[in-house]
């Protein structure tokens, strides 16, 4: 299923937050969103599902088949939210519930959306538990967030995000705050499920590392606007905006 962004703007309080954002994301592909702290990455992936804080205005259209996210009432937006699209959010020690446990976090959502009965659901918990390659998935199953590592607790909020089988999955910077080998197998994970499930990923991250790793397109953002889209090699190599420029060159060595 392919999402498409189109001149996406949000205002908050009289400031502008996003400028225009223009995307696609396409199934089978991540599309990396890359670019400063504050230059609108989270608001595009917040905006998308309707997450915005009170007061928040917006304009464009995001479109999911046909249907325009934006205007969407929020009756049925809420059938779209982690049955057609979902989103890992940046931190799973907050995003996930403290004192509901892992089992119940999994199948929750399933018994509404898909309308399983108790025992089906926990069977499919189950088989998401081990597709996010966490181990001992029948005790951990029973066991609370706090009792698994960032990098584990990680893989348990995305088998969340894809337990309704959404065609469409948003990850805000996944990797934030995981040490190098934790980020890379979070990584791995995202692109295998991409290929393996023909997910349209959007990748938000403000590590241009992370973007020549796992994504197929990249699109930099500064100050609420896309700034440059392109081919993942195309655009690390020889970007064609001064800003993407400046962001490879903060690097201290290779990206692509």
């Amino acid at each position: 299923m392919t999402l498409t962004i189109s001149n996406l703007q949000v205002s908050i309080g009289g400031a502008k937050i996003l400028r225009g954002v223009d995307l696609a994301l396409q199934p089978g592909k991540v599309h990396g969103l890359a670019g400063e702290s504050g230059s609108g990455k989270t608001m595009t992936g917040l905006a998308t599902l309707g997450l915005l804080p009170h007061g928040a205005t917006t304009s464009g259209r995001v479109d999911l088949a046909g249907r325009d996210l934006l205007t969407m009432p929020v009756r049925e937006l809420n059938q779209v939210r982690g049955k057609e699209v979902a989103m890992v959010f940046q931190d799973p020690a907050t995003s996930l519930h403290p004192m509901l446990t892992v089992g119940r976090q999994l199948t929750e959502h399933m018994r509404h959306h898909l309308r399983l009965d108790k025992a089906t659901a926990r069977a499919k918990a189950f088989e998401l538990l081990g597709k996010v390659r966490i181990p001992g998935a029948e005790a951990a199953l029973k066991r609370y967030p706090h009792q698994f590592s960032g990098g584990m607790r990680q893989r348990i909020a995305i088998a969340v995000a894809l337990a309704c089988s959404p065609k469409v999955l948003i990850a805000d910077e996944p990797t934030t705050a995981l040490d190098v080998t934790v980020q890379a197998g979070v990584l791995r994970l995202l692109r295998s499920l991409c290929d393996d499930l023909g997910l349209a990923v959007l990748l938000v991250t403000h590590d241009l590392g992370v973007m020549s790793a796992v994504a197929d397109e990249v699109s930099v953002m500064k100050d609420g606007l896309v700034v440059e889209t392109g081919p993942r090699e195309r655009v690390l190599r020889t970007p064609s905006h001064a800003y993407t420029r400046s962001l490879l060159d903060a690097l201290p060595g290779e990206t692509a």
